[in-house]
């Protein structure tokens, strides 16, 4: 099979002919027909994720179809449709397993981190670990749910019941998520990077009821604020753009350095809390949601063989929405 596989951090991934892998037991063999690009995959890519798998082949927003069942396979068949995932195994047995945060296993495994993902035309998956594609959804409008929308759920549902919430970041999950918001009833308010107009009309045209750059105050206090982008300096910002009693949530799995601050930004009750990976549970109420809204994610496809160009893009700010690849 044809593979983007990356040899080593901070490197352009290579084009490999790879075995197709064989599923154990529990296992789906996936032909992958699309697969998102997240900015988790530019964090292991560039190094400042350490010590994934090498070599790996990368990618962890995987839809595809089941080609193989391994034989103690129950939940898939031979032809379904199916999602794989950032959270690729868990324990089951450790404290945060067993307390419904699975997303806290010590020893999880991640697609596209510890194991092979879905920059390839195959892939293998615990089928415990993959989801069923909801209906009405194209495999490349499919493939962002998995993780922009997923995490970004994750995060958004840690608002609580805040009704004006700041979105730090405007890609691929703030695009989602804004959509929940407004079905919802909820205001948000968009930062950009500064200058960046067509991210500020995009998020306004999504529903936001203000877009300015992420170096301005917004018009009126926030209940809650989540910071998609990796910018460490954005947290001072958000705490000062809450009321009190106000959560900021940073989204990302990687930040940059945090720049000390003054107390007094975050007393009153102030909450800075962070998200990490993901629950199945997450997964299920979001694709239970995502269709009743219904979410429509917007795209910017590459070809497989051009998954470094697709990296670069989302390096530099000029994907709108989700890059995916497809995987002919």
């Amino acid at each position: 099979m044809r593979a983007m596989i990356l040899e080593a951090a901070g490197q352009p991934l290579q084009k490999a002919d790879l075995p197709i892998p064989s599923p154990s037991p529990k296992q789906v063999l996936i032909r992958v027909r699309a697969c998102g690009v997240c900015r988790t995959d530019l964090h292991v890519a560039d190094g400042e994720l350490s010590h994934p798998k090498l070599p790996l082949v990368l990618g962890h927003q995987i839809v595809g179809t089941v080609a193989e069942v391994g034989d103690l396979v129950e939940k898939f068949k031979q032809g379904d449709r199916v999602g794989v995932p950032w959270l690729g195994s868990t324990c089951d047995r450790c404290r945060y397993c067993r307390t419904g945060r699975e997303n806290l296993c010590d020893r999880a495994e991640f697609t596209g981190y510890n194991l092979d993902g879905g920059y390839a035309e195959y892939t293998v998956a615990d089928e415990h670990f993959c989801f069923s594609i909801p209906d009405g959804y194209p495999d490349l409008q499919a493939a962002p749910l998995l993780c922009a929308g997923l995490i970004g759920y994750r995060s958004y549902r840690m608002t609580g019941d805040a009704e004006k919430i700041g979105f730090y970041g405007f890609g691929a999950a703030a695009h989602i998520l804004i959509q929940v918001a407004c079905y919802q009833g909820r205001d948000i308010y968009a930062f950009t990077r500064p200058g960046d107009t067509q991210g500020q009309q995009f998020a306004r045209y999504l529903g936001a009821v203000w877009a300015g750059g992420s170096d301005e105050l917004p018009p009126q206090e926030l209940d809650a604020a989540i910071i998609f982008a990796p910018a460490g300096k954005l947290v001072p910002t958000a705490l000062q753009a809450v009321a009190k009693g106000g959560v900021v949530v940073c989204a990302g799995i990687h930040m940059s350095d945090i720049p000390s601050f003054p107390y007094q930004i975050l007393w009153s009750e102030r909450v800075l809390r962070s998200v990490a990976n993901l629950t199945r549970k997450d997964g299920e109420e979001f694709l239970a949601l995502a269709p009743k809204i219904p979410i429509r994610t917007q795209v910017e496809a590459f070809p497989l063989l051009d998954a470094n160009e697709a990296l670069d893009a989302l390096r530099s700010g000029k994907i709108k929405g989700a890059a995916v690849l497809i995987v002919d």
